[in-house]
């Protein structure tokens, strides 16, 4: 009987092919995801089409597990209720189908549950982000010696597949590292197993997301410099130059190795001369200004009509507190507009008040008391 084995296959998800669905009411995420293409070699284990084949459907339904859950630094099928406790995150998985010999399936994240959990948090956050998501399927099958003059060692037979993994800073397995570790089995036993961690090699599509991640990069950047000369144009076109240019934007992109970045020197030098931010800054500066000038000039006209007017009223006003006795014509120039208005009430015919508020200045009546009538 050929010997049992653990496998951890590791993929990268579509995060370009995100979609966003309403299920029964809630908000889910989608992510297009594959695994496992057809004859793959790896780890010198051949998995033929025709156990794929037999057996992929098996994925459906099952978890995502954020990681590939554990116990006690043991393995454990991520349909284990304990397997569940530890890596559920509201994602699952479906629509398994094989197209040009490769499983394909998409991973379903329900976004409340996955709110719940910090793990679930961050899962979101680097779909939102762009960032590559990695999958790790995580299946069981038995190594049959392989025979002939072949370039690998076995082959997968009996192929169980229990689960395909989520995976964002973790490899394709937690502990222990390749080699033989401790599974616990369905029945909640220990036994000794090979656990593998296998990487399906996928150059070109590893090639397509760095190139995309950098030209995101490159397009949030010269968006937020559009904007901020844009904010400037309008600012300086309606007198608030002062307002300062924020120069503190920051970039967040996922590093590429030195080896892709020299790959991608040369179309990396082309996408930043096509893009000009400055020159496209300058002219959509000069747009938005000509496009707001009839409105500035409109308002330039009706500022100045309310100075006149307000100058006007200012000088009438001083002559009539100056008349009444209530300011001096120095304090009242000096005197804000508004207060001006105020004092007038009083500068009114019979609202005067006197300078001395306790005597009349010829003597008259004293507050409070009347004179006395003449006899005679």
């Amino acid at each position: 009987m050929p010997k049992p084995v653990r496998v951890n296959i590791r993929s990268v998800a579509n995060t370009r092919a995100v979609r966003r669905e309403k299920r029964n009411s809630r908000d889910v995420v989608i992510v297009p995801a594959a695994t496992l293409p057809d004859g793959i070699v790896m780890n010198d284990i051949m998995y033929p089409a025709d156990e794929i084949e037999k057996s992929y459907i098996g994925l459906n339904r099952t978890p995502a597990p954020l990681g590939h859950p554990t116990i006690n630094g043991k393995f454990v099928s991520a349909r284990d209720p304990e397997g569940i406790n530890i890596g559920w995150i509201g994602a699952w998985n479906e629509n398994l189908r094989r197209e040009n010999g490769r499983v394909l399936l998409d991973k379903v994240i329900d976004v409340e549950m996955a709110n719940r959990s910090e793990g679930g948090k961050a899962v979101l956050a680097a779909i939102e982000k762009g960032e590559p998501v990695h999958t790790s399927t995580g299946l069981y099958c038995n190594l049959e010696a392989a025979n002939g003059d072949v370039s690998y060692k076995h082959i997968a037979r009996n192929i169980e597949f229990d689960h395909d993994a989520i995976l964002l800073d973790q490899d394709g397995a937690a502990t222990p590292a390749q080699g033989v570790g401790m599974m616990v089995n369905a029945k909640g036993e220990e036994e000794e197993i090979e656990v593998i961690n296998s990487f399906i090699e996928d150059a070109d599509r590893e090639m397509d997301w760095a190139v995309e991640s950098l030209a995101r990069a490159l397009e949030r950047k010269r968006k937020a410099s559009v904007m901020e000369r844009m904010k400037t144009a309008i600012m300086e076109a309606i007198g608030l130059s002062e307002r300062e240019t924020s120069t503190n934007t920051k970039e967040t992109a996922m590093p590429v190795t030195d080896e892709q970045f020299k790959a991608l020197s040369d179309e990396v030098k082309t996408l930043s001369d096509a893009l000009k931010p400055d020159a496209l800054a300058t002219a959509i500066g000069n747009a938005v200004a000509a496009a707001v000038k009839p409105l500035t000039d409109s308002h330039a006209e009706m500022v100045a009509n309310q100075k006149a007017k307000d100058e006007a009223e200012q000088a009438d006003l001083v002559a009539k507190v100056v008349k009444a006795n209530l300011l001096d014509e120095e304090t009242a120039k000096a005197t804000p507009l508004n207060t001006l208005r105020k004092l007038a009430e009083k500068a009114k015919p019979g609202t005067a008040a006197p300078l001395n508020g306790a005597f009349n200045q010829g003597g008259g009546e004293k507050p409070g008391f009347k004179l006395p009538k003449a006899e005679g």
